[in-house]
């Protein structure tokens, strides 16, 4: 089997630490195939809308489809690339987000597959009467993370994941709101992994809010489980769930390492961190509500810690998310 994998967001600074490039590259290791960006935008004066994406590669993917047997998009929201229509081979839709707002359901009926990440938008879409919409399981190499337990003292640490691609995304993601914790809460220190863009604009908000000496920035290539071993839990917000995986990477590699989570109520993970008592969820990306699970993490830190432990390498083997989507694959005439 051979597949022609497509990515809407433009080529990372570092592949190795973005979720969706680390998935396509397990998924390439095991069913072979080639990757390429549809996404033409790449520091040109003029902004290319979505509805133009993959035109400019479309003679290249059309020459590429005779040594592939289908296509596979992954894109956060269920936007309709007009492209996608014009390929002879089958697509295979993934939405990486959350689905909560009723799609173009004719597009993505004329897909071969639609995969989501969560139960939940999995009903919506069949309720809505998508019949070609597809669960498959998140999961990520849980071998490579180790349980270093570091007690709670007088500092917080908290990882940070989910680095934004956009100024617009220091709201949304939550990161104007976790200084803007920080500097009203002394004991919290926040570890941020970064991806190699606007690293100007989060040092200058740190600096603004005067809590340099709490904040680590990685804006490198990192061994993860070694960040993990000195932070106490992670942490990832967004106001919508179209702008973050279903399932961060950055949650499941924290449970991995026995490490507590918290996440908002708009990313679907929210729905499971609840009902296994992995972590916590913030109702509303303020600082205000950062805070108050902040301190009910404290309070919680030993039965949150002991969860996390059992259910991390448990429930997130990559394993599994390799089966489902084999499991779409051969679905597929």
């Amino acid at each position: 089997m051979s597949i022609l994998y497509h990515l809407t967001i433009l080529p990372p600074a570092y592949p190795e630490c973005e979720a969706i490039s680390q998935e396509v590259s397990t998924l390439l290791r095991r069913f072979g195939g080639h990757l390429t960006y549809v996404n033409p935008n790449k520091g040109g004066l003029i902004y290319i809308p979505r509805l133009l994406f993959g035109f400019h590669r479309l003679r290249e993917l059309c020459h590429l489809e005779s040594a592939v047997r289908l296509h596979h998009l992954y894109n956060p929201d269920p936007f309709p690339f007009p492209y996608l229509l014009l390929l002879r081979r089958p697509v295979v839709y993934s939405l990486t987000g959350g689905v909560i707002r009723r799609p173009n359901l004719s597009f993505l009926a004329r897909m071969a597959a639609v995969t989501v990440m969560d139960e939940e938008s999995l009903v919506r879409l069949r309720d809505w009467g998508l019949e070609n919409a597809f669960l498959v399981q998140p999961g990520i190499d849980t071998a490579r993370f180790t349980c270093h337990p570091l007690p709670l003292g007088p500092e917080i640490r908290l990882l940070v994941g989910s680095a934004p691609w956009t100024k617009r995304q220091f709201r949304t993601k939550g990161i104007a709101a976790l200084v803007e914790a920080a500097r009203k809460e002394p004991r919290l220190h926040l570890v941020f992994l970064w991806r190699g863009v606007l690293t100007k604009e989060i040092a200058q908000m740190v600096r603004a809010a005067g809590i340099e000496k709490r904040v680590t920035i990685f804006n490198e290539v990192v061994d993860v489980n070694q960040i993990l071993a000195g932070v106490h839990a992670s942490i990832v917000l967004a106001t919508t769930p179209a702008i973050v995986k279903a399932y961060p990477h950055s949650l499941m590699e924290s449970l991995a390492a026995g490490k507590p989570v918290l996440v908002s109520r708009a990313i679907p993970m929210a729905r499971y961190v609840e009902k296994t008592g992995c972590g916590k969820v913030v109702e509303q990306v303020t600082a205000s509500d950062i805070l108050a699970v902040i301190e009910s993490l404290v309070q919680e830190y030993g039965t949150l810690q002991k969860v996390a432990r059992e259910v991390g390498k448990r429930d997130f083997g990559l394993e599994s998310m390799i089966t489902s989507f084999g499991k779409v694959y051969e679905s597929i005439q």
